[in-house]
């Protein structure tokens, strides 16, 4: 079993006024094929676990949106 740790990484596009911001762990991705997310104002949880496939389509889709 793996001790790896998330390493948390919030979008330059979130602002730094403490807004609705998001952050994910990508970091986790190829060692346990999973992608945590959570909310920047609750560092303490809960978060939600991500397969990485399913969070690599979510990013897909939302580039093909920005249209």
């Amino acid at each position: 079993m793996t001790t790896e740790q998330p390493q948390w990484f919030t979008s330059s596009y979130s602002g730094s006024n403490g807004g609705d911001c998001v952050k994910v762990a990508t970091n986790l991705a190829a060692t346990r094929g999973v992608v945590p997310v959570g909310d920047t104002k609750r560092n303490e949880g809960p978060t939600l676990t991500i397969q990485a496939g399913a969070w690599s389509a979510f990013l897909e889709m939302a580039k093909r949106s920005q249209v």
